[in-house]
């Protein structure tokens, strides 16, 4: 009876490896408990040269993964969806996908002071005309526990995101985290119940001082200007007065 193995994300990534190319084997300890559990086969072909294939049971590892990945990357959407919507509601412009440039703080540059990407999930403004007023905010959302836990590993992350918004939120799917373990640079908010309905301020992002007073940086309002906002939803549009409820249908 073969070993059991607690299953890794390096061990899922090397069968993912393993399943897209020819089977050179690596010969690694990855590689000796793959093959202990049943998870890789060794071949050899007429010449003697051994390569790898992956199993049946491996193949099932790879199908379940998938469609592990699969719903959370549906329930991050579906909550980076509500999170953009409740922004909509408050007035505010928001957008996802950005990639933006960032200067964080580093001692070990030679200026400390270095530029670093950063992709908010969800970034937002106010819509106003004064650009001291636009209070821009970053919103990260979090479905999956492992997913929160690196990226709170990241502090370079956080620092990009508060270069860039005056006030920086975490959103986490009930049950993922708690208030306590996200800095308290941060704000903090959870989401409950069927679809994300519900979102509850833990703790409020604290109070700081806007990192540009005279508006968003001109690469920062370049980015803006290349990527599109997020449409509102039809079912958001307001009604003319006197409009019957069915007649926006």
């Amino acid at each position: 009876m073969p070993p059991s193995l607690p299953l890794t994300a390096v061990h899922r990534r090397r069968l993912r490896e393993v399943w897209r190319s020819a089977g050179w084997p690596c010969q690694d300890l990855i590689e000796v408990e793959l093959l202990a559990v049943g998870l890789l086969e060794r071949l050899r072909d007429d010449a003697g040269r051994e390569t790898l294939r992956v199993s049946d049971a491996g193949i099932a590892v790879l199908a379940a993964t998938l469609q592990g990945n699969r719903r959370a990357r549906d329930a991050h959407e579906a909550l980076v969806t509500r999170v953009v919507l409740e922004q909509q509601r408050a007035g505010r412009i928001a957008w996802c996908g950005l990639s933006l440039r960032a200067r964080i703080a580093d001692a070990a540059h030679a200026k400390g002071e270095r530029w670093t990407m950063a992709m908010p999930d969800v970034f937002s403004v106010r819509q106003t005309s004064v650009a001291g007023y636009l209070q821009p905010e970053v919103h990260e959302i979090k479905v999956r526990r492992a997913d929160l836990l690196s990226d709170l590993r990241h502090e370079s992350k956080r620092a990009a995101y508060l270069g860039m918004a005056g006030a920086c939120w975490y959103v986490l799917a009930e049950g993922i985290g708690s208030a306590d373990e996200i800095p308290a640079d941060c704000g903090v908010i959870v989401a409950r119940g069927e679809n994300f309905a519900t979102l509850d301020v833990l703790r409020c992002a604290p109070a700081r001082s806007m990192p540009f007073e005279a508006g968003l940086p001109f690469a920062l309002w370049m980015a803006l200007a290349r990527a599109t906002p997020v449409p509102p939803l039809d079912d958001e549009a307001q009604r003319h007065l006197g409009e019957p409820p069915d007649a926006a249908n």
